[in-house]
């Protein structure tokens, strides 16, 4: 598992709105048993919830999505097979995000 890692969402039940899941905890802490994570969220379902500087939008697989960072939580690691993707390369925008959630700044 690498931090930045794009899964399918496993619930059938939020998959509509929430297609992926992003993996953001650091590949240091591989051995716990759970994962920090955060939705992608269809931008198309959820624009209502874009913030400025809180959720970024981002394209993956042709889709517009929202990284829901506000929706912050930890998810089993068994739950989290076969990465489909990565949004390694949008790091800065990510972890500024998060940042921002914590400080406001």
């Amino acid at each position: 598992m690498a931090q930045f890692d794009v899964y399918k969402n496993p619930s059938k039940a939020t998959s509509l709105a929430y297609p992926y899941i992003l993996d953001i905890q650091n590949s240091l802490f591989s051995d716990m048993a759970t994962r920090m994570v955060v939705p992608l969220a269809d931008y198309s379902v959820m624009k209502k919830e874009e913030l400025d500087g809180l959720t970024p939008k981002v394209s993956y697989k042709g889709k517009n999505l929202l990284v829901l960072v506000p929706q912050i939580a930890s998810m089993n690691v068994k739950m989290l097979q076969n990465p489909i993707g990565s949004l390694a390369h949008l790091r800065d925008e990510i972890i500024s995000a998060i940042d921002f959630a914590i400080t406001g700044f």
